[in-house]
């Protein structure tokens, strides 16, 4: 239960909507404690009326005595003939279920919608939280998870803080009202009543510790469904090509049986409430009858036929709310199971953070790497060693290497998703820490080796990331990125819908797109990191003497596994094992005949081939 304080804030910020729901529940239920007086009330002067020989007027007239004053008036404008009596009563009755109906259309109205107010402000704490983290995070936890978390869990917490909450009060105002009345009109048939209570109290503590332990079981295994499908469906090309659907479908069901298990077993055990509720009401029920229909023949002082019906509507008034407690609890355990789950994430701290002397730097250009090692913190997997390069304002800059050798890492050290374990990376002689996040990320284009597309249209693609990207700046883009004829011959051009991470698109296509997205942005420095490997050779020399063109006065940096001899660079840096091995220009390091020339030579004997 203390994860479901961190919800406090929320009850605090929409507080006028609980308060207002608080008195709400109570005024429904103070008309609808009235019902059994007022029944009590016709029922004694209809046995009255039929002149039975075991009613004690002064009884009845006593009885009245511990109504509610508001019953108490409301029968003393009554007719005194019997039949007018009930018709009155009748009418009363009828208004006060409209007005208690009423005030309860208004509790749901202000608690019910005071939930959703928090749902969605859950949701968007979350999910601002997530944008937060780092990209280690992401590496190490599921989107599955990621997804049953911000979905599944906001909604258990909901039914939390809503319904789970309102019934609540509501038993609360009932139980309030009901043993009121009931101990004013006859302590002794409340005790009766209310004597299964006890029991029903202890079997409520013992199951809900049950279905604590199981709704955390079933919270995982359903992340981990949630996991298997997404991942099914966004790897269903490579599934197909394997002709891996069968053991899929046999790991989703796998999945699927164990959920399904846990999930049969908590129903069981959360059943054994609802038998448990009408045993022990029917029970109180059978015992409050016979007690009180012994006192009204054996003449027992303030004992009456009324009485005894009044009690039975006591008694089925609780019924709901009553049997309502293992399903509250229920819900409060499943939420507070789901709150912690939801506080893990929210208590995850990124490890990459604004400094607090942060500035927000103009970048020039110039950047330097100064004895740099970095290990990736999931895998242990030691990326750069001593890694020190000098880049000048303007320059281009090649980074070659074989896969694996760290290539990659100088891009993502670039951009400040990961902080190195040693030595400092600058921007015109700034630490690249204590440059504010998101100044030093918006003057950088960055085009991944994996090439991500949103499920929009190909213009809006194009255009993410830059702000008041006009149609002419996104048509002038991707023509220099060599994608714009093939645009055109797409069914609605730019307004083509692309599926989800560019489904629909080729590898070529999708890198191209990705590259007019950078292009668009128009930065001080450029990234491309092995964003041409999917183009063929025609269209890989269109977009190189493109991005020449309009590279000229930036500081660039193109991350590659193939040597472009035809783009002229200021200086190619050859990595091998986290290491630089060779650097210098593209002649300069023919002659040397080592690394360098190796993979040049090798490169070219792949082109020959091919042609």
């Amino acid at each position: 239960m203390k994860h479901l304080k961190s919800l406090n804030k929320y009850f605090w910020k929409y507080r006028w909507h609980f308060m207002l729901g608080i008195v709400f529940v109570v005024l429904t239920n103070y008309f609808r404690i009235l019902a059994p007086q007022l029944t009590g009330y016709v029922v004694n002067t209809v046995v009255q009326s039929v002149s039975s020989p075991n009613v004690n007027e002064i009884d009845i007239k006593k009885s009245e005595k511990n109504y509610d004053y508001a019953v108490r008036k409301v029968i003393a404008t009554f007719d005194e003939k019997t039949g007018n009596k009930i018709l009155y009563a009748g009418i009363t009755l009828f208004v006060i279920a409209i007005i208690s109906g009423f005030f309860m259309f208004l509790m749901r109205q202000t608690i019910i919608v005071m939930s959703r107010h928090i749902e969605y402000d859950q949701k968007n704490e979350i999910f601002s939280h997530y944008q937060k983290l780092d990209t280690n995070f992401y590496k190490t936890h599921s989107t599955g998870d990621l997804m049953n978390r911000i979905a599944d869990d906001v909604s258990k917490v909901r039914m939390y803080t809503g319904p789970a909450i309102m019934y609540f009060i509501n038993l609360a105002a009932v139980l309030g009202f009901s043993i009121f009345f009931m101990i004013k009109a006859s302590p002794k048939l409340t005790l009766v009543a209310l004597a299964p209570l006890p029991v029903l109290a202890i079997a409520i503590y013992l199951v809900n510790t049950i279905i604590n332990k199981k709704s955390e079981r079933i919270q995982a295994l359903l992340s981990d469904l949630t996991t298997n499908a997404q991942e099914s469906y966004s790897g269903i090309r490579v599934i197909k090509s394997f002709v891996q659907e069968k053991a899929m479908f046999g790991f989703f069901k796998k999945n699927s049986e164990d959920y399904k298990d846990n999930a049969l077993s908590l129903a069981k055990t959360e059943a054994i409430y609802f038998p448990s509720m009408a045993l022990l009401i029917g029970l109180s029920t059978l015992i409050t009858i016979m007690v009180g229909s012994l006192d009204v023949v054996n003449n027992v002082d303030g004992a009456s036929v009324g009485r005894i019906a009044e009690f039975v509507m006591y008694i089925q008034m609780l019924t709901f709310p009553v049997s309502a407690i293992g399903w509250t609890a229920s819900m409060t355990q499943r939420a507070a199971t789901s709150q912690r789950r939801i506080n893990e994430f929210l208590h995850t701290e990124p490890s990459i953070i604004n400094e607090v002397d942060a500035v927000e730097q103009q970048l020039q250009g110039n950047i330097a790497f100064n004895n740099v090692d970095f290990i990736y913190p999931h895998t242990g997997i030691k990326a750069l060693k001593d890694f020190s390069l000098q880049i000048n304002k303007g320059e281009k800059i090649a980074i070659v290497g074989r896969t694996g050798s760290g290539k990659s890492t100088v891009a993502q050290l670039l951009l400040h998703m990961y902080e190195p374990q040693k030595g400092m990376i600058s921007f015109d002689g700034v630490p690249a820490n204590k440059i504010e996040i998101n100044t030093l990320r918006s003057q950088i284009s960055y085009v991944p080796q994996d090439v991500f597309l949103f499920s929009e249209t190909v213009g809006n693609n194009i255009g993410f990331g830059t702000e008041g990207a006009t149609d002419e700046s996104i048509v002038e883009a991707a023509r220099q990125s060599s994608i714009h004829n093939e645009i055109l011959q797409f069914q609605n051009g730019y307004k083509t819908m692309i599926g989800e991470r560019g489904v629909t698109l080729s590898g070529g296509q999708k890198q191209r797109i990705s590259i007019a997205r950078a292009l668009l942005k128009d930065p001080k420095i450029v990234i491309f990191d092995d964003c041409l490997s999917a183009v063929d050779a025609r269209t890989e020399n269109e977009i190189i003497g493109n991005l020449y063109r309009f590279l000229e006065d930036k500081t660039a940096l193109i991350i590659t596994h193939r040597i472009f001899s035809l783009f002229q660079f200021d200086k190619i840096i050859v990595i091998d094992d986290g290491k630089i091995v060779e650097q210098g220009k593209h002649q300069q390091l023919l002659e040397i005949n080592g690394y360098y020339a190796e993979m040049y030579s090798r490169q070219q004997e792949q082109d020959n081939e091919q042609q």
